[in-house]
């Protein structure tokens, strides 16, 4: 049906669909009247796969329903208000705050740039109401000009779709966490198949302020396939018409997730940037170095990354990190499965799924290869980019026989542990039989099968303290851990030093394993943060404690 064009329907008996008001990947919204309450209303008719089972369909229309119904808990000005959420016809329809007005979107295609003065007072909108939504634990995954509304009479920007454009283009949804988001739009981190976490937002964020003042996208290019590889590897560099914006913009788009800065940071900058007076972002973690490019692929560099202080891989000749080489390895490695994917207006699907480390991962369908996640604080993951395989060879992977070894302080380690120093700078007990694998920032020691991962991290203090930073990697657990439950972080010490301990159970990588058990413990000492972590079968929490226990406590810097 065009646009504009009249229609009588009633839905839930009670919503009188009017006129179609736009269509998007998700399916129509139409303006209609609410008959109960009197007022005028948006109302999405959500679009579901054709070619389901009726258990499928009926899953995902219960998926769509609960994530709707998360989604409305999220109270904010310039958030879309999510009315009521009612079935129809086997399918979910969605209804919304009518916002009289046109998407960003929209009047940027028909107006042309927006004045700096007006792309950071609508930008500090979109990114307060992004704010409030992360510190409810819910993530946007499409920030885009599209998906934000400017209503005519006040010129309030509404962010729309809220947790809603995550749950189109699968049949599995948020059991596989698929979801359709615009590639130019899209965070690199999430293109090479990792989860969307804040920071994903921020990027698109920055993405949209730079749209917003050179009309078009710094990723916009001819074919889906150009944008990808600008997404991965072009260069990031803010509009001329930035101007004093751009050092904010720069930070909002490093390929690094750990260098952007929060949404609330970015509010308050860019609200900065309209009042001299207002607070401004805060500076990156200390002893952060920007990065611009992601890591490679087995056989390829690693991360493009200048290491921080302490944590090198000591003397001896580094893997060939040529930046030529490693862009081109990882544009062809997601260019391959992009582009032969189904993908419509610039939108394609990508599929989560559990293997590999602790951190839950994301699945794309790529050629073979894999990357190494870049890390929220103190957990890091391989992920597994191939088409058919479900587990990753894990990357730079040694015996603990090759790694120095010599006797512990007090002459012996504990029965059915190895004293290991590791070429990393640290050294400790580390269970007999396990293997090294380098995947920085951490190192890790993983039992026959994975069954049991040991994981340290050295770095420089975050500001916020170990229990900061304990407190931070909670916060995020439910949208990182597939069923994060039974968490507590705990402030402690380690020998005299401030310290904390963060421990949950979660539902595993969704490969038969089961549930987990993980404990991390983070302290500070001689100006030095460092990070133990281990994460165990739930049935066999114990043996994980001992495992964690020992690690801890005969840790020692180099």
């Amino acid at each position: 049906m065009p646009e504009g064009a009249e229609t009588d329907r009633l839905v839930a008996g009670r919503y009188r669909l009017r006129s179609p008001l736009g269509r998007g990947g998700m399916g129509l919204v139409w303006r209609a009247r609410d008959e109960f309450l009197g007022r005028d209303v948006a109302v999405k008719e959500v679009r579901l796969d054709g070619d389901q089972s009726p258990g499928a369909r009926r899953e995902q229309n219960e998926r769509v329903l609960r994530e709707a119904r998360a989604a409305a808990q999220v109270r904010h000005p310039n958030v879309v208000v999510l009315h009521d959420v009612v079935e129809q016809d086997g399918r979910p329809w969605i209804v919304m705050e009518l916002v009289e007005g046109r998407s960003l979107g929209a009047a940027i295609a028909h107006d042309g740039p927006l004045p700096p003065p007006e792309a950071a007072r609508l930008a500090a909108q979109v990114a307060g109401a992004l704010a409030a939504a992360h510190l409810g634990g819910v993530l946007h995954r499409d920030v885009k000009p599209d998906n934000v509304l400017v209503e005519t009479a006040t010129r309030r920007a509404v962010l729309t779709d809220f947790g809603i454009a995550t749950l189109s283009g699968g049949t599995s949804l948020t059991a596989t966490g698929e979801f359709v988001g615009s590639v130019e739009y899209t965070a690199p981190e999430r293109m090479t198949g990792q989860e969307a976490t804040p920071a994903s937002d921020v990027w698109s964020l920055g993405v949209l302020l730079c749209t917003s003042l050179a009309g078009r996208s710094p990723f916009r290019r001819d074919s889906l396939g150009g944008q990808v590889q600008a997404v991965l590897a072009g260069e990031v560099t803010p509009p001329p018409e930035a101007a004093g914006l751009a050092p904010l913009i720069t930070r909002m788009l490093d390929r690094d997730p750990r260098g952007r800065p929060t949404a609330a940071d970015v509010e308050r900058a860019l609200l900065a940037g309209c009042d001299p007076g207002a607070q401004h972002v805060a500076p990156p973690p200390a002893g952060y170095t920007p990065t611009q490019r992601i890591s490679g692929v087995p056989g390829e560099p690693g991360p493009v990354r200048t290491p921080l202080p302490g944590t090198g891989t000591g003397p001896g000749p580094g893997p060939d990190r040529s930046p030529v080489r490693n862009r081109r390895t990882v544009s062809a490695l997601v260019l391959g499965g992009v582009l032969g994917a189904a993908a419509v207006g610039g939108s394609v699907a990508f599929a989560l799924r559990g293997s590999g480390s602790d951190a839950p991962q994301a699945r794309v369908s790529v050629p073979a290869g894999a990357t190494t996640r870049p890390p929220v604080h103190g957990v890091t993951a391989t992920t597994s980019a191939t088409a058919t395989a479900t587990t990753p060879n894990p990357p730079s992977t040694s015996t603990l026989g090759s790694a120095p070894t010599g006797a512990a302080p007090s002459g012996t380690a504990p029965a059915g542990y190895r004293w290991t120093a590791d070429p990393a700078g640290f050294a400790l007990d580390v269970p007999d039989g396990f293997y090294r694998s380098d995947e920085p920032p951490r190192i890790f020691y993983y039992s026959p099968g994975k069954q049991f991962r040991l994981g340290i991290r050295q770095e420089s203090p975050d500001p916020s303290g170990p229990l900061g930073v304990m407190q931070a990697e909670a916060a995020q657990g439910p949208q990182t851990y597939q069923g994060y439950r039974d968490a507590s972080v705990t402030p402690t010490t380690r020998d005299g030093d401030p310290a904390a301990l963060w421990e949950f159970t979660w539902d595993g990588f969704g490969d038969g394993g089961g549930p987990r058990r993980t404990l991390d413990l983070c302290w500070v000492h001689d100006g030095r943060q460092y990070d133990v972590w281990v994460s165990a079968p739930l049935t066999a929490t114990e043996q994980g404690r001992a495992y964690f226990e020992t690690a801890a406590q005969s840790f020692q810097a180099g």
